[in-house]
C-alpha cells in the first residue's frame, strides 16, 4: 500500500505536469518539524527534475509539523502572489484550530489550497452494520471522527480556504481539476 506521503508525492507530480505545460511556474516546500525543500517556483528546463529528486528524498516524520515555520518558508521564497496546494491530514479539530491561524496569514498573501485525506477504512467502519456493543462503539467512533474531519474542511472553507477532501487513491484528478478551475476563472 501507499502512504498519505506517497499519494501527496504523486498527486504534487501531477500537478507539477500540468502546471507546467499551463506555463505557469512551479516550486516546493516540503516540511515536518522542519523545513526539508525550499525551491523557488521557475518554469524552465531541469525544473521538474529538481522537483522530483526533492519530493523522492523525502521521508515520513513522527513529529508534529510547524505551520509557524512553513509560513516563514514561504515567506522567504515566495515573493508573489501564488497558488499554494498545502497536503495536510489533521486529526481532530483541535489540531486545526492551533494551525488556522497561521493558514490564514497565509491564505491572506497567497491563494491556498488545503488539501486533506478522507480515510477509507474509517468510512468502511462507519457503514458497516453493528451487531455487537463493540461493533457499535467501533462504528460511532468512525462516524464521529469522520463528521470532525467534515468540520474541519466546512471551518477552513468558512475562512476562505479552499479546501479538498478525497480519497488518497481519487487525489490526483481531483488536485488537477482544482488547479484547472481557479486558473479558467482568472484566479491564478
Amino acid at each position: 500500500k501507499l502512504s498519505l506521503l506517497d499519494y501527496s508525492i504523486n498527486s504534487s507530480l501531477a500537478l507539477l505536469n500540468v502546471v507546467l505545460k499551463k506555463y505557469d511556474r512551479a516550486g516546493l516546500i516540503t516540511f515536518s518539524d522542519k523545513i526539508g525543500t525550499a525551491i523557488r517556483a521557475e518554469n524552465r528546463v531541469g525544473q521538474i527534475q529538481k522537483i522530483i529528486e526533492s519530493l523522492y528524498k523525502e521521508k515520513e516524520r513522527e513529529s508534529e509539523p510547524s505551520y509557524e515555520l512553513l509560513f516563514q518558508a514561504i515567506n522567504r521564497v515566495i515573493r508573489n502572489r501564488s497558488f499554494l496546494m498545502l497536503f495536510a491530514n489533521f486529526e481532530n479539530l483541535d489540531m486545526a484550530m492551533r494551525v488556522l491561524p497561521v493558514l490564514k496569514r497565509i491564505n491572506k498573501k497567497h491563494l491556498l489550497v488545503l488539501t486533506m485525506f478522507k480515510d477509507t477504512e474509517l468510512e468502511s467502519r462507519a457503514n458497516e452494520e453493528s451487531r455487537t456493543v463493540d461493533s457499535i462503539y467501533k462504528t460511532t467512533l468512525a462516524r464521529k471522527h469522520l463528521n470532525e474531519k467534515e468540520e474541519i474542511a466546512q471551518l477552513m472553507r468558512r475562512q476562505g480556504i479552499h479546501t479538498i477532501v478525497a480519497k488518497p487513491e481519487e487525489l490526483s484528478p481531483i488536485v488537477i481539476e482544482k488547479y484547472l478551475e481557479l486558473k479558467s476563472k482568472g484566479i491564478i
